[in-house]
């Protein structure tokens, strides 16, 4: 089972913790696992991951934003990318259920042609590294953005983070589970 973990001290997300082990060495959690953090989030072109990104240069930030990263073994990049669109879709879900109106693209929620999120799959040599970033706050952002508290009015920030993040560790044990329940077929 995949473990989750809202962190209640801020933290300032600069990339360098999507880094393998991050959550165990800091959080003492081994394994599976995906933890939440509010904090600013400010990516430099040196420090990111998305190739396409740098090209472009367009670093990333954010005044306050609310930060997932999740690290998973034995798990390929496409399937790590698989599971980083699953990640997207709950927050979506979770987004309409409060009445919310969401477009997904890829990886990107927008919100009336504003961007919501942020969003990476990579892969280390021993696992795959997701972060997921949501805008609290759209201040001050370098593109039109949205956020979860300034104009979705979504002001319990620990309670959602705690929502996807059991939601997406159910869904992963329940897609494991489901592989365990078929019998081979051949032809």
């Amino acid at each position: 089972m995949m473990k989750t973990k809202f962190i209640e001290e801020e933290i300032k997300y600069i990339g360098s913790q999507l880094a393998p082990h991050w959550i165990y060495k800091n959080f003492k959690i081994q394994g599976d696992a995906i933890v939440a953090f509010c904090g600013e989030c400010k990516v430099d072109l040196s420090e990111m991951v998305d190739i396409e990104d740098v090209i472009n240069n367009e670093p990333i930030y954010s005044k306050y934003m609310l930060s997932f990263i999740t690290e998973q073994f034995d798990v390929n990049l496409i399937e790590g990318v698989f599971r980083q669109r699953l990640l997207i879709c709950i927050i979506k879900e979770l987004l309409e259920e409060r009445g919310v109106f969401v477009i997904r693209k890829g990886d990107d929620l927008m919100i009336d042609g504003r961007k919501l999120s942020v969003s990476i799959a990579t892969k280390s040599l021993t696992s795959i590294l997701i972060h997921t970033g949501l805008n609290i706050l759209s201040e001050g952002a370098p593109v039109k953005a949205s956020g979860l508290t300034s104009e979705l009015g979504i002001n319990d920030i620990k309670e959602f983070a705690l929502e996807v993040m059991k939601r997406y560790s159910e869904e992963i044990e329940d897609i494991i589970m489901a592989g365990t329940k078929v019998r081979g077929v051949i032809e």
